[in-house]
């Protein structure tokens, strides 16, 4: 699980700690039906564990409440935590989410991409300016990446994210499909000129693409402010429902 830990050893460690933490989550609230759909997380945000919590504190039975990010996601799969996108890891996974992702090394550009080929189905959210607020300050490698770097994978399947500076700064909504967007100092995608080994197809003020990646495909968001664990309501709800259906459909 990647989760922006200061050394591998305690992230490794986390991987030991999950069924325990899982299963303290269950007491209090409704627990999802069992899926046979295993969905990876691979993100830098505080969805599957909370910010600021150290190992003691997840180690307590019901100590952490879980995300509604994370309620929504586990109430489709069964939600698998991940801390790489190496090939062995992603064979075994229907779909992904991508969270404000921390730079993937080429071994991993490649995992995914092929896997996506052979018929994966990935939902990518990549901010450019991440609003979120973070208990965490700058430099600490806990802190989720303000920056999203993944342009390289990006760039392979014909796409660039921009960023406007003079775009208001306040949140705002944009109409997407069948459901409506908040986002807050979004990014834009540009579909770059030359051979792309991808078809996308932008919509929502280029704020979303949609792409044929071999025989599968990746619906890529250039903005994650719908995942605020802070900021919980019907209506990012409903916004997260409808992007994870837009693979669901696929």
């Amino acid at each position: 699980m990647h989760l922006r830990l200061p050394n591998k050893l305690v992230s490794t460690c986390l991987v030991f700690l999950l069924a325990a933490c899982s299963a303290g989550d269950g007491e209090g609230r409704e627990v999802a039906p069992a899926s046979t759909e295993k969905l990876g997380l691979f993100t830098s945000l505080p969805i599957y564990w909370s910010d600021g919590e150290d190992i003691a504190t997840m180690l307590q039975d019901g100590a952490q409440e879980p995300s509604w990010v994370r309620e929504v996601l586990e109430s489709r799969s069964e939600l698998i935590p991940l801390d790489t996108l190496e090939a062995d890891v992603l064979a075994g996974l229907d779909r992904i989410v991508l969270a404000q992702p921390r730079a993937l090394a080429p071994s991993e550009n490649v995992a995914l991409d092929g896997w996506l080929r052979d018929g994966g189905q990935a939902l990518i959210f990549a901010d450019p300016f991440l609003t979120q607020h973070s208990e965490f300050g700058l430099g600490d490698p806990r802190r989720p990446f303000d920056v999203v770097l993944i342009s390289p994978i990006l760039a392979r399947w014909g796409l660039e994210l921009q960023f406007d500076d003079t775009q208001p700064r306040d949140e705002r909504i944009i109409p997407a499909g069948r459901s409506d967007l908040p986002v807050e100092l979004a990014g834009q995608f540009a579909v770059l000129d030359g051979e792309a080994q991808a078809s996308c197809t932008l919509s929502a003020q280029n704020l979303i693409a949609d792409c044929k990646i071999g025989d599968g495909s990746a619906v890529l968001i250039a903005d994650a402010a719908v995942l605020d664990t802070d900021k919980d309501s019907g209506e990012r709800r409903a916004a997260l429902e409808s992007l994870l259906s837009r693979l669901q459909h696929r």
